[in-house]
């Protein structure tokens, strides 16, 4: 009997405690609260707020995120543009950390460390030969400036190991990967993200290109996935004329912010703008600023649609949640941000793969937007809404010559292994032959001895040769090895230099911005 009073005397203070409204915030403190006081066992109650934070942000948007302390620094450093270390570019090669570049004015170079050392141990740690990640070698070379590291380096021609103390610096993260003349009067930038310092670095890769003769400017923004807001309209302050609408955001609880153009522009010439389907958020306010402002041909596939803004809301443990507060639109009222169902994160990440299987990617007949959603150019260019930008001129991916036989290759880092072998054993030879990188472009030639050894380096790693796929993805093949090796010996740009008269995109723009054509694709259609 008493048992029965007690179970109906928790019904009646449940069922009261349901009829009282509750805001949303007081729920959430009151299942913290119960879980904490009432739950059978011990609970982590920092991981239970962390999973709590991210259901919330789910059923908002994609794009809403939380990151734990140690994601938060490593999404921010890259756009920051610095980071503390000992100023070197490294691969991991069969298990060993091998040095490709020492930073000019870094710590390493200063320690004296060389471009194809291996770095065996970091202090008291070894860090090669132990299937260690890269992010784990990362944390033991990088630390507070000022301090100091023992590395343990193995160097080709020493019989035995070299020790280095080197004093870690802060060290410059550059967002331009290539700066180079694509033809005598045509300069190429490569822009692999926006960030801090973006702006600076473009306008001084706009400055050694006009020495070398530069008018017109080719902007490569492919696989480029945005960044600073900031960054974008800087850049796009450097080819749009002064006071034009750059982007605008607005959202239901933020007031419309408009960006315009305050300075004059620094390059007068013609300007190509490279994108593909991974261009996203920066890249496609850039492009669209572009495009709706009639100042340049947007060349290459379909943009992210990446139209989202986040504000970024740190907490005090250094962790960090970036909320949507608003939506970008370019010039003409674009919209830039695709469809999305609130939580179907899944579906609207496997939007490229859904592109790819309609054939979005490879033909433009394919491409289904919203044609109700029309808009106008300065000029009078009819441009359409429906999620990211379209270029105005569309280059299909070439799949053409991929091979089983390829992607083995990739994804057993065939390509570092074989070439950092052929740097450690030619590495002066190939400077004293071909004294700049744009020698090299034009002249190096990987010879049928270097083919053969790499047949032999990947059938090492368990890679049978497939004399049919070979031919099928040869050109990809050499241009990759060709290109590696310039990186390693010269500078980035350079493996751009070999590489780029590949890619399909770089090579209508190249044609398109020294032809006719230009004007053409920015005439309104009658």
């Amino acid at each position: 009997m008493k048992k029965t009073i007690v179970i109906s005397s928790v019904i009646a203070v449940v069922a009261a405690i349901s009829a009282i409204a509750m805001e949303p915030q007081q729920k959430v403190r009151y299942a913290m609260t119960a879980i904490d006081r009432l739950y059978v066992d011990s609970v982590d109650e920092q991981k239970l707020a962390e999973t709590a934070i991210v259901s919330m942000l789910k059923e908002l948007d994609p794009h809403s995120l939380y990151s734990d302390p140690e994601e938060t620094r490593e999404l921010n450093e890259p756009l920051q543009g610095n980071f503390s270390g000992i100023g070197i570019q490294f691969n991991m090669s069969t298990d060993s950390v091998y040095v490709i570049q020492v930073i000019p004015q870094g710590p390493s170079e200063k320690a004296g460390l060389l471009p194809g050392d291996r770095i065996i141990a970091a202090d008291d740690s070894i860090i090669s030969g132990v299937k260690m990640k890269n992010s784990e070698v990362m944390k033991h070379l990088r630390g507070p400036k000022g301090s100091k590291v023992k590395l343990t380096v193995v160097r080709k021609g020493s019989e035995k190991p070299i020790d280095f103390i080197v004093t870690r610096d802060n060290i410059p993260i550059n967002s331009v990967d290539a700066v180079y003349m694509a033809a005598p009067s045509v300069g190429y930038i490569k822009l692999s993200r926006f960030a801090e310092k973006s702006g600076d670095e473009i306008r001084e890769a706009i400055r050694t290109l006009k020495k070398q003769g530069m008018k017109d400017l080719i902007l490569d923004l492919q696989d480029n996935g945005g960044g600073y807001l900031q960054a974008a309209v800087e850049i796009a302050e450097m080819v749009l004329p002064q006071n034009s609408m750059i982007v605008y955001t607005n959202g239901d609880k933020t007031r419309r912010t408009d960006y315009r153009s305050e300075s004059k522009p620094i390059v007068d010439g013609r300007v190509a703008v490279l994108v593909n389907q991974y261009s996203a958020s920066a890249s496609e306010i850039l492009s669209g600023a572009v495009q709706d402002h009639d100042r340049g041909v947007i060349v290459g596939r379909r943009t992210f649609g990446k139209g989202l803004v986040q504000r970024p809301i740190p907490f005090p443990d250094g962790s960090m949640m970036r909320l949507t507060v608003a939506r970008y639109y370019t010039p003409s009222g674009r919209c830039i941000q695709k469809p999305y169902k609130a939580g179907e994160e899944e579906e609207y990440q496997a939007d490229i793969l859904h592109r790819l299987k309609s054939g979005e990617l490879t033909s433009a007949d394919s491409i289904h937007l919203d044609m109700s959603e029309k808009f106008s150019t300065d000029d009078g260019r009819t441009v359409y809404g429906g999620g990211g930008i379209m270029p105005d001129y569309f280059v299909p991916i070439d799949t053409t010559f991929y091979s089983d036989y390829y992607r083995d290759l990739s994804a057993k880092g065939i390509f570092p292994r074989y070439t950092q072998e052929y740097i450690d054993q030619n590495r002066q030879k190939v400077k004293k032959l071909y004294k700049k990188d744009t020698d090299f472009a034009e002249r190096f030639e990987v010879t049928p001895d270097m083919i053969e050894r790499f047949k032999e380096v990947a059938a090492s790693e368990g890679i049978e040769f497939k004399p049919d796929q070979f031919e099928k993805s040869r050109d990809v093949i050499l241009f990759n090895i060709k290109g590696l090796i310039g990186r390693d010996i010269y500078e980035q740009s350079t493996y751009y230099m070999v590489a780029n008269p590949h890619n399909d995109i770089f090579t209508r723009a190249l044609e398109i911005i020294t032809s006719p054509e230009y004007d053409s694709l920015l005439t309104p259609k009658k």
